[in-house]
């Protein structure tokens, strides 16, 4: 579970996260998305407010520390090195959260789970805009982590990779125990992942709650389309 109290960040004149409070996600562009990841990963210190993730207290970590608490996330921008290997790229976070145990076995079996069709000893220069994808994926779920945050992670896939994406982030939670929160304009892919659904607008939560409900409020809608006319 994860608590954000009064979660407020401002770059100078700009809010960019207003006194956030849920318990646990989606906004248009600006709504304040990735400055929640980046609150949680350590890469922004907020101006006020508190997060409590499985009774941590995660500001209270130094980012380096988060990863390994067992935060992982992915970027809007791939992350990979093109010039390793795929199991090198999944081997570099799995070092840095100094795991220990049986790495090369924890490695292959990230590479399994996220479906990816090609060799570990590829170079992910060689790799497919897919395949780069899952490999991010890889990367944010190796060594059974507490948290993954997953920051769009469809954007630009055609459908019939969006939908393998799709069954990958569904079955995180389970197989790799992770709490798993999803930012993505593909509503679909939100729809089909997501139990529960937080809107942001400009900062302000705008709603929360079971994803098809949330989806179907008319402030939500507002935010999206500048209109509450569901008809």
């Amino acid at each position: 579970m994860i608590e954000v109290s009064d979660l407020t960040v401002r770059f100078g004149g700009v809010t960019s996260l207003d006194g956030m409070s849920l318990t646990f996600e989606i906004g248009p562009n600006g709504a304040g998305k990735t400055t929640f990841f980046n609150v949680l990963s350590g890469f922004v210190r907020p101006t006020a407010g508190k997060v409590r993730a499985f009774g941590e207290d995660l500001l209270s970590l130094v980012h380096y520390r988060r990863a390994r608490w067992g935060v992982r996330r992915t970027f809007q921008t791939e992350q990979a090195i093109e010039d390793l290997s795929v199991f090198d790229n999944v081997a570099m976070i799995h070092e840095h959260a100094r795991l220990g145990g049986a790495r090369r076995q924890d490695v292959l079996e990230a590479i399994s789970f996220v479906g990816l069709d090609a060799d570990p000893s590829a170079r992910v220069a060689t790799l497919a805009a897919g395949q780069r994808r899952l490999v991010e994926v890889a990367r944010a779920v190796v060594g059974r982590p507490k948290l993954v945050l997953l920051d769009e992670p469809a954007a630009g896939l055609p459908d019939q990779e969006t939908e393998h994406l799709s069954e990958v982030i569904r079955r995180i939670p389970e197989q790799a125990g992770a709490l798993t929160i999803l930012v993505d304009h593909d509503m679909s892919l939100v729809s089909a992942c997501c139990q529960t659904t937080a809107v942001l607008d400009f900062g302000k939560l705008v709603a929360s709650g079971p994803t098809a409900e949330v989806l179907r409020d008319e402030r939500v809608i507002r935010a999206y389309l500048g209109t509450a006319d569901v008809s």
